[in-house]
This record gives structure tokens, C-alpha cells and sequence, in this order.
């Protein structure tokens, strides 16, 4: 071997004078091994690993390859290679792959072989790492951009705001590596429309938890939060106790005193709308080499906290992007639905408005409908066992609930508001009509009177008893009728009623100061005093039944969307009943939305147990649920939903 030895020392010379390696370090490790050493740097000018070039004898290669060990993880990282210089006796080779033998000189190469074999191994070494640097490249793009789809995907799909800003700021945090963040939405000033706020809505935090409540603060460079949304541009902080010279924001570290969290890098970016308007920030903290490790300690920060790199800067921005779309357009839809509802919330005002009577009625019919909707869900067994109702479907149902009166707009006020069965100033006629009779009554016993007096004689005094006697008598019967009048005036929950009476009393006849005998009721009083349940005639009645198809028709021609298409066809159906018996449609059970089958009993519920209505006292609540069930016997509710509705006490629930 100590051939071999003399000979790599003339190899070690040759490198060690070759100017054209000067760049590169030769080193003797061995006897028999000298190495030659070319540091790869990268294109931001950092260090990235180092390539080598060991030159053996081939006696070596022959008899001792365990010298080649120590760098047999460097030759399967495809950082190293071996140049035998001499010939060996076996020619095979068979090792030659997995031992990185790159090429074999002669024992007497010169220094320009040597030289182009150190090039030639050193071009390979490079070549091979810019690929597997392109592979690891794409390979970390590639996943990077499935997380970006994903991401996109997960914002696109979430409509509620506050959601929205959790599931930016987690994905944020992510695919940047960092441990901690908050984020804000801009606002307008409360006092100062021409100014606006930052407003802090949420905290995430790998390593503490925390209780935080949101809370604003002004818009200004004061802030690091404030500087990125005024310039429109990220800001990337090292470590934020070092703040760069000239900086006009600070750091508050009164958080990390309070919790004994400890912030150092820092990356702050602005949420931009398609407007070019920032309507967010992102505050990314603490970007970890580790990110399953917690910073529980300043030892695990000084450990594992580093700067956020240009491609965090780069992520952070892709998100920061996608995610200003879709924060804008959350609070459109936001502002769409908020819109939306105060329409609906105008309308139902403008409808009890009307009737005042049944003020609060479209709302509270809205929440029995909506929780009864809940517990149907619910259900594991029975007809409704698969019914399900998703946040929408609930929303549509509070809609069709609110808006299910909204065609009472198209009936005449006085029948809305209408009482008793006899309208206020009808009431009054008969009243004077009455009064009338009475005193046409006393006018003609008077008469009777004074004539018995101016005839004289002895039974003067029983002709005045008489006639006293019958004059109390006439006008109880006056007085009884009108009782019977106002009696019958009562509307009444459930068809009930005897009406003989009130034909007698409009068979009852008087003659007016014209001459002409009048009956005492007329036909269309006589109408409504006979109206058996309630307070309309049947035209009143046929007439306030119309305001279910005013309610269709008026609601069809609002551009609901996809989600709230079927409002119309739920609130227009709340009337049908189950035996083909309601209105407007006369649709059978099968045809009639389970919405507006559930609708029916809140409507039902809520008009028996109202308290506010001036024409009937509320119904006791076993009495309104007694009605409930002689409705299912009649037909008109189903059975399964009303025992639903009974058994979870739907009216303790909202």
C-alpha cells in the first residue's frame, strides 16, 4: 500500500498546482484517498451543500472499499463521486454503481486527466443536484398548489363572514408555518363616516389559548396592521422587539406580557377587493421550524422561531389574494342578506300595520314554524324520520313564515280589522233604530195616557196602571231583543250558535217617520248576526281567504334565488288542508309542502293563544291543543306533526 501511497501523493500535488481548481479545497483524509471539495452555492448567494471528488488507487478499490465508507452517504445523496486512478485487477466493476465510481485513469495520468476527471465528476455532481433541487422544487409546488386549490376551494364555499376570517387566517398560518395570527377587518368610523377603523375580529394560537374579544382601533401607520393596509403592501418583521430604523409603527408588548407568549417574526398583509380597496388584514406571527412544535418557553422560540422567508411572503400573498375575493364577497352577501331581511322585517310591518290587531302574529308564527322545523329533524322514526332541514331550508321556512299574511295588503282595511259581525257604525244603526222603537213605544202609551186622562171617570186610574204596565212590558222586549243583538254581535272560536232568535227579532216590523213600515233587522244584518263562527259573512270571509293567492302571486314576483325559490309556494300554501278542503288550491295531502303543513299549525296555534286580539280572549292552552286535534280528526293537520308540535311543547321553545 505504501506504493499506492507515494502515488496519491503526486495526485494531491497535481490538484493542489492545478490553477483551474483554485476555487476548490484539496484534502488528504487518508494515506490512500485525496479528496476534492466544491462548495454549490445557490442563486440568493446561500450556501447550499457541498460536492466531492475522491481520488483512490486502485489497490484500494481491489482490497480495502471499506475506506470508501465514511462517504457512502454522500455517494447515495448524490454528493459524491470516485475516481480510481490506476487499473484494477477486477475489471467487472459489479460495485461500481452503488460505490459512485464516476471514472478509472491511468496510474500515470497527468494533471490535465486529473483535472478533467475532478471537472467532469464535479459537472455530473451539479447537474444531478440541480435536478433533484428542480424535483424537490416541483414536488413542494405541486403541493403548494394543491393547498392553494384546497384553500381557494375551502373560501369559496363559506358564507358566513366570521367563518370566512377563521378559515383565512388557519390557512394562512399553514401553508406559511406560522404558529400564532390575527386578523382585521377595515370599518367605517362610527362618529367619522369619512374615516375608517380597524377592527379586530379574531386570534389563532398553536401554543396558548386565548380568551380575546374584538375590539377597534384607528387606521393609521402607528400599527403594523395599519401601515401594511395604507401602503398596500406586506410587511415582513424579523423579530419585532428590533424594529428597523425610521419605522413609524411600534410594537405594543403589553400582550406578551399579559400571557407570557413571546412574538418575534412577524408578517403582516393587506386583504384587497377587487375594488382595489383593503378591507382586511392578515398578522401572521412566529413562523417555526417545526410546526408541530409549541412555544412554551424563550428557549423554544430562540429554537425554533425564524424569519418569515420570501416564499411565506409569496404564500401569504397568493392567500391574501384569494382571500380578499372572497371576504368581499362574503360581506356583499352579507349586506345582500342583511338587505334582504329588512325588507322582509318593512314588509311584515307594513302588513300589521294594517291590523294592528294582529301585531307580532307573522313573527311568532315564523319562530313556532322554524322550531318545530328543528324538532321534525330531529325525528329518528315515523313518516318524518328522513326529513332534514339545513340552515337554508330553515331560512326559506322563516321567510315563507314571516311573509305568509303579505297578500292581506290587498284586502280592504275594514275587513282585516273587522271585530264584532257587525261593523262598529252598523252596530250604531241599529242601536238608533232601536232607540226609535222605543220611543215611538213611549209615544204612543203616552198618548194612550193622556187621552184616558181628558175622558176622566173612575177607571182612569186602572186605564194608567195598564198602560204602565204594558209600556214596562214592551220594553223589556225592546231591551231583550237588543241583548240578543249584542249577544250575537260575539264572534266565536267554533261554529256555535242558535239564530231563531234573531230571525224573530228581524221579523219584527215599526213604522218610520215617513210612514213606512221598516223591518227591525235588515237581511244583511241579519247576515252577519247568523255567522255561525268568527266575525266575517261568507263574501268577508271569501274575501280574506283571497289574500293566501294575493300572497302567491305578490311573492312570485320577487327574484328569490336558488336557495329561497320555493317562499312562494310555502307561504301560499298555508291555508290547504289535508282532506283537499282549504284554499286557495284545494290541494290534497300529498301535494302540500311539509313547510306549509307545519306552517298551518303555528298559524292555528298562535291565532287561538293570541293574547292581543280585541274581539276574542286568548284560549286556554289545553283548549288550543284540544282544537289542534279536532282538526286532525276533520282533516285539516296531520296527525304525526301535530303530536311533533304537542310532545316538544314547540311554544316553550322559542
Amino acid at each position: 500500500m505504501s506504493v499506492a501511497g507515494g502515488a496519491m501523493d503526486h495526485v494531491q500535488e497535481l490538484l493542489e498546482r492545478d490553477s483551474r481548481l483554485a476555487a476548490d479545497s484539496v484534502t488528504r483524509p487518508h494515506e490512500l484517498l485525496v479528496t476534492a471539495w466544491r462548495t454549490l452555492v445557490s442563486p440568493n448567494g446561500r450556501a447550499r451543500e457541498q460536492l466531492c471528488v475522491v481520488f483512490a488507487p486502485a489497490a484500494l478499490w481491489d482490497r480495502a472499499r471499506e475506506l470508501l465508507q465514511p462517504f457512502a452517504d454522500r455517494v447515495a445523496a448524490g454528493q459524491a463521486l470516485v475516481v480510481v486512478v490506476g487499473r484494477p485487477r477486477d475489471r467487472s466493476f459489479a460495485e461500481a454503481t452503488s460505490r459512485g465510481l464516476a471514472t478509472v485513469l491511468d496510474a500515470d495520468a497527468t494533471q490535465d486527466d486529473l483535472y478533467l476527471a475532478a471537472h467532469r465528476s464535479f459537472e455530473l455532481l451539479e447537474a444531478k443536484a440541480r435536478a433533484e433541487s428542480r424535483g424537490r422544487w416541483l414536488r413542494r409546488y405541486r403541493y403548494e398548489l394543491g393547498e392553494l386549490i384546497h384553500i381557494a376551494r375551502a373560501m369559496t364555499t363559506v358564507r358566513d363572514v366570521d367563518k370566512l376570517l377563521g378559515v383565512i387566517l388557519e390557512k394562512s398560518r399553514f401553508v406559511t408555518g406560522a404558529d400564532a395570527g390575527s386578523i382585521y377587518v377595515v370599518e367605517p368610523h362610527p362618529e367619522q363616516p369619512d374615516k375608517r377603523v380597524l377592527r379586530f375580529k379574531l386570534t389563532q394560537n398553536d401554543s396558548v389559548a386565548l380568551d380575546s374579544r374584538e375590539f377597534t382601533m384607528p387606521l393609521s401607520d402607528r400599527s403594523m396592521a395599519g401601515t401594511a393596509a395604507l401602503q398596500k403592501a406586506s410587511l415582513n418583521i424579523p423579530d419585532v422587539y428590533q424594529l428597523p430604523a425610521g419605522s413609524t409603527f411600534h410594537f405594543d408588548p403589553s400582550f406578551d406580557r399579559r400571557t407570557g407568549y413571546l412574538t418575534r417574526s412577524m408578517l403582516v398583509a393587506p386583504l384587497i377587493s377587487q375594488r382595489d380597496e383593503v378591507i382586511g388584514v392578515i398578522q401572521l406571527i412566529n413562523k417555526k421550524r417545526d410546526s408541530a412544535t409549541k412555544l412554551l418557553t424563550r428557549a423554544d422560540v430562540d429554537a425554533q422561531v425564524v424569519p418569515f422567508d420570501e416564499r411565506s411572503d409569496e404564500l401569504l400573498g397568493m392567500v391574501a389574494a384569494q382571500a380578499g375575493v372572497s371576504l368581499e364577497t362574503a360581506i356583499l352577501y352579507e349586506d345582500i342578506r342583511k338587505l334582504f331581511e329588512g325588507f322582509v322585517k318593512a314588509s311584515v310591518e307594513a302588513i300589521e300595520s294594517r291590523d294592528p290587531t294582529t301585531s307580532g302574529h307573522s313573527r311568532r308564527v315564523a319562530d313556532l314554524t322554524v322550531t318545530l322545523a328543528r324538532m321534525v329533524d330531529k325525528e329518528s322514526s315515523g313518516p318524518y324520520a328522513a326529513a332534514t332541514f339545513t340552515a337554508e331550508d330553515l331560512r326559506e321556512l322563516e321567510y315563507a313564515s314571516l311573509l305568509h299574511d303579505f297578500g292581506k295588503i290587498g284586502v280592504r282595511e275594514r275587513v282585516l280589522v273587522k271585530a264584532k259581525k257587525l261593523y262598529d257604525e252598523r252596530l250604531e244603526l241599529v242601536r238608533v233604530r232601536f232607540d226609535y222603537v222605543l220611543r215611538s213605544i213611549e209615544a204612543d202609551v203616552l198618548g194612550r195616557k193622556v187621552r184616558a186622562l181628558e175622558s176622566g171617570g173612575r177607571e182612569t186610574a186602572e186605564q194608567l196602571a195598564a198602560l204602565d204596565a204594558e209600556l214596562a212590558e214592551r220594553r223589556g222586549a225592546v231591551d231583550a231583543a237588543w241583548a240578543a243583538v249584542l249577544s250575537a254581535n260575539e264572534p266565536t272560536v267554533l261554529s256555535q250558535g242558535d239564530f231563531a232568535r234573531i230571525e224573530e227579532i228581524a221579523r219584527e216590523t215599526y213604522v218610520d217617520l215617513r210612514g213606512e213600515v221598516r223591518a227591525l233587522l235588515d237581511d244583511e244584518e241579519v247576515t252577519c248576526l247568523k255567522v255561525s263562527k268568527g266575525s266575517l259573512t261568507q263574501q268577508e270571509f271569501d274575501e280574506i281567504r283571497s289574500h293566501v293567492s294575493h300572497t302567491f302571486r305578490f311573492l312570485s314576483r320577487i327574484p328569490w334565488g336558488k336557495s329561497l325559490q320555493r317562499v312562494p309556494v310555502i307561504a301560499g300554501a298555508h291555508h290547504e288542508r289535508l282532506n283537499g278542503t282549504g284554499y286557495p288550491n284545494r290541494l290534497k295531502a300529498e301535494e302540500i309542502p311539509v313547510q306549509s303543513k307545519m306552517m298551518s299549525i303555528a298559524d292555528i296555534y298562535d291565532a287561538l293563544t293570541a293574547s292581543d286580539r280585541p274581539y276574542k280572549k286568548a284560549v286556554p292552552l289545553d283548549r288550543a291543543i284540544d282544537i289542534l286535534d279536532y282538526s286532525v280528526k276533520d282533516g285539516h293537520l296531520d296527525a304525526e306533526l301535530v303530536r311533533i308540535f304537542k310532545d316538544a311543547r314547540v311554544w316553550t321553545q322559542m
